[in-house]
This record gives C-alpha cells, sequence and structure tokens, in this order.
C-alpha cells in the first residue's frame, strides 16, 4: 500500500518497495505494482516521480 505524506504543504505518495515519490496517488500505485511484479524500473512510470527524492 502507497505511502502519504506531507512535506512543506505537499501531498507524496511514496512507493513502499523503491522509494520513489510522487505527486500523484495513480503514479504510485502504477509504481508498486511493477516493482512488486519485475525487478527492475519502468521508465514510463519513473518519468513521474519526483526528481531528488528517493
Amino acid at each position: 500500500m502507497v505511502d502519504e505524506r506531507v512535506q512543506n504543504g505537499e501531498v507524496r505518495y511514496r512507493c513502499p518497495v523503491c522509494g520513489l515519490e510522487y505527486r500523484e496517488r495513480e503514479w504510485a500505485e502504477k509504481c508498486e505494482a511493477w516493482c512488486r511484479e519485475h525487478p527492475s524500473c519502468n521508465v514510463e512510470v519513473i518519468q513521474h516521480a519526483i526528481k531528488g527524492v528517493a
């Protein structure tokens, strides 16, 4: 299940598998599903991650 947290007034959603954070829950959920099924990153998903966070 995706983690939700607030940082500097901004809601962020974190993939519990790889730790990448997203502004939209949908992308964090897609990241988690991919991480659990494949031992790799999906470029189409991680391009939506917040840069500099993980």
